[in-house]
């Protein structure tokens, strides 16, 4: 594609994603109550900012609109002002934008801001009101101008946050430390529960409906360690399957329900996701469509970092092999179907999307963020190699696409990001997994989960021993993983505790590992 055709599709591109936008972001106007008394706090699950570019930011909040607040309203569908306004300074003392928007019930009350206009690499300050109410204050940043020399990046990376399995701790320690974003790699919500690992509950059963993930949605927001950990930085996110539900694919869950109507439940899903995440871009809501949305997007961190983050659940092939009577993953053994050249974990449009982008890329390390596990964890047994189907073990060609990619255009500084599998690892990527006759092309980095139970240790221990090219994997310890990238290097610190339980519980160091300018592969720091 012409550059001239590139530049002209992104544009077409912008104006389809600005349109749907739109539907979510409706300007003030005499219908709404700018003066309003509150008798319960409307921003009681916190704030948060994402999206951060060169010259904008988008802000979030949702309101909390109690019984007791609607009895002074003409109808319940009346919409309600939240003003905003973002500044330069912690004391919110000097003002740079401000402005007044609506939410209402269609919204789930939610509201997006986004501001533009800002300085590149800097901080802000944001805060909400709505009548006598006001919220936490926000701190945010703007992404480095495109062209500029960037020394570092500093990322936390994080996933996997069941709500019933563990306190937020690893959340305050990310609140606490100085990072330019987090980037959370899916399952921000859990769907589901498990009787044998409950800390805490989430005091309803599994959520089908709208309201019903909006309900499970403020049940997480209303964690004060989370809370804490969006107002101190900048997201970036991609979702993984647990915002809908386990191992679902594409259109398919594991009861094999009609697509039609687990479409009905995805996009209820997908809606809730948009109204409750600092993102810019949700379903259109005028649109038979609302099923679909994407996600998946590109980003630069001034001429150091390109980072793609990538959708590994809308778009991808159902699992191989599946069970008849349940789908989702599974260990299988024998299955022909894993090598069948059609099957992607992206979907063949993304993909592309993906390869081409890096060929283009003219920054210096190239980080792919992904929800799940690049490097392979299969197992010989008698039987044959046992492979998992829910992880890129289970789309091989897709993975050896991706990575032949990266050979034939000769990438150097290629970094994987991951989550999903409830464990730290540091492993060598290779066109052919644990083949030492395949040389090493990227490294992948995975953050264990901030609660979410991982795999016993006895199982893990049969994994290593059978793939050479994980470096590092525990699966014992929760928390999350700090990232801080140099023009010389990527290094991965894994900061965990044994005991997610105690609110009261610090992080330490668990390992750390770098991976050096030039030389693929991670390396024990």
């Amino acid at each position: 594609m012409t550059m001239r055709r590139r530049e002209f599709a992104l544009r077409l591109q912008k104006l389809a994603w600005a349109t749907a936008a739109a539907t979510w972001m409706k300007p003030i106007t005499s219908l709404a109550q700018t003066e309003r008394k509150w008798n319960n706090d409307p921003f009681a699950w916190g704030v948060a900012s994402g999206r951060p570019r060169p010259d904008s930011v988008v802000l979030w909040t949702r309101l909390k609109v109690e019984e007791n607040d609607l009895q002074s309203r003409t109808t319940t569908e009346e919409p309600i002002a939240v003003a905003w306004a973002i500044y330069s300074d912690e004391n919110l003392r000097q003002l740079i934008q401000q402005g007044t928007v609506l939410t209402d019930s269609v919204r789930g009350h939610s509201v997006h801001v986004h501001v533009q206009g800002l300085q590149s690499a800097k901080p802000y300050w944001y805060q909400f009101t709505s009548g006598n109410a006001a919220s936490a204050r926000g701190k945010t940043r703007t992404a480095p101008a495109l062209d500029a020399v960037v020394k570092k990046l500093k990322i936390a990376l994080a996933s996997c946050q069941h709500y019933e399995q563990g306190e937020y701790i690893a959340h305050q320690d990310i609140a606490q430390h100085d990072v330019d974003m987090v980037l959370f790699l899916g399952d921000y919500i859990y769907e589901s529960s498990n009787p044998r690992h409950i800390i805490r509950k989430h005091g309803s059963g599994e959520p089908q409906t709208l309201q019903e993930y909006r309900a499970r949605y403020a049940l997480y927001k209303s964690d004060p360690m989370l809370q804490a950990s969006h107002a101190a930085h900048p997201w970036v996110l991609m979702w993984d399957d647990h915002e809908v539900v386990n191992d679902y694919a594409n259109d398919r869950d594991q009861r094999y329900t009609d697509p039609k109507i687990f479409l009905q439940r995805r996009a209820a899903a997908y809606q809730a996701y948009f109204e409750n995440q600092p993102i810019l871009f949700g379903p259109n809501l005028n649109s038979p469509s609302r099923a679909s949305m994407r996600l998946n997007e590109q980003m630069a961190w001034g001429q150091l970092v390109d980072i793609w983050t990538l959708d590994c659940r809308q778009y991808r092939s159902y699992h191989a092999c599946a069970d008849p009577l349940r789908g989702g993953g599974r260990v299988v053994t024998g299955c022909n179907e894993l090598d069948e050249p059609n099957r992607s974990m992206l979907g063949m449009e993304q993909e592309k999307w993906l390869s081409q982008g890096l060929v283009d890329s003219k920054r210096q390390w190239k980080i792919v963020a992904q929800a799940t596990q690049l490097s392979s964890t299969a197992i010989q047994t008698p039987l044959g190699q046992a492979t998992y189907t829910d992880a890129w073990d289970g789309y091989p060609q897709s993975r050896k696409r991706i990575m032949q990619n990266i050979t034939q255009a000769k990438l150097q500084d290629v970094v994987t990001l991951g989550g999903d599998v409830h464990m730290n690892v540091a492993a060598n990527l290779r066109v052919q997994p644990n083949q030492e006759k395949s040389p090493v092309v990227a490294s992948e980095f995975i953050s264990t989960s901030i609660t979410s139970r991982g795999l016993d240790e006895s199982v893990l221990s049969t994994i290593r021993a059978n793939n050479a090219d994980l470096l590092h994997a525990r699966s014992d310890e929760r928390g999350f993983a700090l990232i801080e990238v140099s023009p010389s290097g990527v290094q991965c610190e894994f900061r965990t505790t044994p005991f997610p339980a105690n609110a009261k519980a610090s992080l330490s160091v668990q390992a750390t590992y770098v991976v050096k300018s030039g030389v693929a592969g991670p390396q024990k720091a």
